[in-house]
């Protein structure tokens, strides 16, 4: 039985990730005094004014405030180098800060829901003049800090997290703005509850999709566009492999897949590297694997009489 570990590129696609790249933290810092200080303006304006649609944002806000907090939290965190405890480094902090995010929002637009249900058939007057200025503000602030973040959404599930709560408040001031005006030309005060629906129907889907992933990836589940089945099939095809047994694909951080796997060599191939360093058998499999976007594997090379020695999962 011979181990071969694959560590080509490892600057890139290593576990060890021991730094984030200093441009996303500093682009979630300025997010979080946006978000921060656009939450305080509507949370007093949603008061004062009586408009729910403009308090849910708040809400809304908050959530995000927070979640940006941990997601600063966690991106500190995984900076911290692999360790002998912690052998993959600390880049599922980010996953976990995903996570309460994800299941954060997905609390204030249930809370949104019940409280837009309560005001059905009620009057409530509302400072439209009030609502309209505040939710143009964040309207701004809410577009300045999705510029920061649209470009670095996919560097990590922490990032993609933060960019969902900003998107969402973008589209939530939007509806702010236009209950605004409908109230202020019409007088129809039920624009604001539909408002306030509509905020939590386009945040609640993204936000349980994200739950969804951000659990995927805890229990080491194969990342998404990734076909464990066609990885087997390749494998099975390369010159000189009779079988496959054992393969897990998983990732830490929710971007980047990570393989192990044992290949069962037909007699008379070279899996041992001989004398040269050349072992064909394993560098094919580690070709293929790339074509499917894992760059960084573990396989064990063995004989056919190996398999009775372990326990094939």
């Amino acid at each position: 039985m011979f181990s071969h570990g694959h560590h080509e590129d490892h600057g890139r696609h290593g576990h060890d990730h021991t730094h984030a790249p200093s441009g996303s933290f500093k682009a979630l810092v300025g997010v979080l005094a946006l978000t921060g200080t656009i939450f305080f303006a509507e949370l007093i304006a949603g008061v004062v004014s009586g408009s729910l649609a403009l308090l849910s944002d708040a809400m809304h806000m908050l959530s995000d405030s927070t979640g940006l907090l941990i997601a600063l939290v966690a991106m500190l965190l995984g900076r911290r180098a692999a360790t002998h405890r912690a052998t993959y480094g600390h880049r599922r902090v980010e996953v976990l800060a995903a996570m309460v995010n994800a299941t954060a929002v997905t609390a204030i637009s249930i809370w949104i829901v019940i409280s837009a249900i309560g005001r059905l058939g009620g009057h409530h007057p509302i400072d439209t003049d009030l609502m309209l200025i505040v939710a143009v503000i964040g309207l701004c602030a809410n577009a300045v800090s999705a510029f920061i973040l649209v470009r670095r959404q996919h560097e990590s599930l922490n990032l993609r997290g933060a960019y969902l709560h900003v998107l969402s408040d973008l589209i939530g001031s939007m509806a702010v703005i236009i209950a605004g005006l409908v109230i202020r030309f019409t007088g129809w005060l039920p624009a604001d509850t539909i408002a306030s629906l509509f905020i939590a129907a386009l945040v609640l889907p993204r936000s349980l999709r994200l739950l969804w992933e951000s659990v995927s990836v805890l229990m080491n589940r194969v990342p998404r566009g990734v076909n464990t089945r066609e990885v087997e099939a390749a494998l099975t095809d390369l010159r000189g492999v009779t079988g496959v047994h054992d393969l897990h694909i998983w990732s830490t951080d929710g971007t980047e897949p990570l393989a192990t796997c044992h290949l069962v060599v037909a007699d008379g191939e070279i899996i041992d590297g001989g004398s040269g360093g050349e072992c064909p058998v394993l560098d094919s499999a580690q070709a293929r694997l790339r074509d499917f976007g894992i760059h960084h594997s573990t396989i064990q090379l063995e004989r056919t009489g190996h398999a009775h020695h372990e326990e094939v999962c």
